[in-house]
């Protein structure tokens, strides 16, 4: 399996070649950078860094090496740009000491217009920088993304509130291909460390970055795997393990693909979204009108809209029939290897990042997700 580094590593090593440079030690076309609770050293290659605006400031550049062909990151270009300014702050919090401020191309969420950025990403610039700035001061640490918006456009960011860029969203220091069989081998060890470690009849599969962060951010006391795009022989290896309960917690454009009955999930391999929507929507009666529009539709977000304003009460409807079927053709893939009593839940979050569908087997457990 390929493997590389995760986009916040290439921010991380241009910010503290850019913050070294301003402090006035010599370029090094790499940095070793520190992974919170690991004691190995990254090395990252650095493409330049320099002085800017009468030496005030000074810019780092690196670019991204994820070592993943499909990766819409990979070879992203990354500018960091970092100044220094006197402390005034009585705060013991290390965040506190670096502003982070997101530049073109950076992500930020539409309602608070704060940078949309994973904990893990921040824990790495506080590990990497944090003991490089001089005593009182603070560092102001800009991002910029060059392509950063284009980019963007080939992602369902605005369907979770994100926009002018891309997000850093990174969870771990290496990257891996979702639709490698590594991944599942990677999810299956993740699963039996679990067993291993605790008592636990209830397990919560996410699928994707965005639902691990929601999922993190709701408190869930169940345990979570983020699972990649073999959905399906994962469900098969958790009935083996006598796991009682297993939801699967994720954006619409995601599980939908599991109700048409695609349990490797990645799109090279299979779509067909927009083919299953309108099957369910035949199923519900859903008006011709209205199921045209849906057949015309580009994405999953899309249709959503048109049934919302056709009807809201029909628009719950669907999806939480959708959600039913999830949790119906997931439970049948699973008996085609496996007897099993364990039940499949399936609760769904919209484009705002709003939980709100979920099937029969999930009713009891979608209070706890919203943190009730």
């Amino acid at each position: 399996m390929k493997k590389g580094f995760s986009l916040p590593l290439w921010v991380a090593g241009a910010a503290k070649s850019a913050l070294q440079k301003l402090i006035g030690l010599p370029f090094k076309d790499y940095e070793l950078i520190k992974i919170p609770k690991d004691k190995n050293l990254i090395r990252i290659k650095i493409h330049s860094s320099g002085l800017i605006n009468g030496k005030s400031h000074a810019l780092g550049i690196s670019f991204v090496d994820s070592g993943l062909d499909l990766d819409l990151t990979q070879n992203l270009e990354i500018w960091t740009i970092v100044s220094l300014e006197k402390n005034h702050n009585t705060s013991n919090n290390p965040l506190d000491l670096i502003n982070i401020i997101p530049g073109y191309g950076v992500g930020i969420y539409k309602e608070t217009s704060k940078i949309c950025i994973s904990d893990f990403a921040q824990k790495l610039l506080v590990e990497n920088l944090l003991n490089i700035i001089p005593e009182g001061y603070i560092l102001n640490l800009e991002i910029v993304f060059p392509n950063g918006k284009f980019l963007a456009e080939r992602t369902s960011n605005k369907s979770f509130g994100i926009v002018e860029g891309l997000s850093i969203i990174g969870t771990s220091a290496e990257t891996f291909a979702s639709a490698s069989p590594d991944q599942l081998k990677k999810a299956k060890d993740q699963l039996r460390q679990i067993i291993a470690n605790e008592v636990c009849e209830t397990i919560i599969f996410v699928i994707g970055e965005n639902g691990l962060n929601l999922a993190k951010s709701s408190n869930i006391k169940f345990p979570i795997i983020k699972v990649g795009n073999w959905i399906g022989p994962l469900l098969v290896d958790a009935a083996i393990k006598n796991i009682k309960t297993v939801i699967l917690f994720g954006y619409h454009g995601k599980l939908i693909k599991l109700a048409g009955g695609i349990f490797h999930t990645h799109n090279h391999l299979a779509d067909a979204r927009i083919e299953i929507l309108v099957y369910l929507a035949v199923k519900e009666e859903v008006p011709l009108e209205i199921i045209q529009k849906l057949s015309q539709s580009n994405t999953v977000e899309d249709a959503l809209l048109v049934l919302e304003s056709f009807s809201l009460v029909m628009a719950d409807k669907l999806w939480n029939k959708l959600s039913n079927t999830i949790e119906k053709r997931s439970t049948e893939y699973i008996n085609r290897y496996i007897k099993t009593d364990m039940k499949v839940g399936a609760i769904i979050f919209d484009r705002n990042r709003k939980i709100r569908w979920s099937g029969n087997n999930s009713k009891d457990y979608i209070s706890a997700f919203k943190g009730f």
